[in-house]
């Protein structure tokens, strides 16, 4: 989790990932950041998310993006 949270706090340093619960909702995150997202969780752990995976429900939280990882890794 910590790993995921660098990422985050790389792409938008702006935003307290560990607490926000609505990144979507609120509008923190736009489609640029999340293709970011997409792009360096990918990378970093080892996984590749398909058009299925990119939801609103997998990038609410830092926690439900790790989740998806989770899920994703097996």
């Amino acid at each position: 989790m910590e790993k995921l949270l660098s990422i985050l706090k790389e792409i938008r340093p702006d935003v307290d990932f560990a607490n926000e619960q609505d990144l979507i909702g609120s509008g923190i995150l736009d489609s640029l950041d999340i293709m970011e997202i997409v792009a360096e969780i990918g990378d970093a752990f080892g996984i590749t998310l398909s058009p299925a995976d990119i939801v609103p429900a997998n990038f609410h939280s830092a926690q439900a993006l790790w989740e998806m990882i989770c899920r994703k890794q097996g």
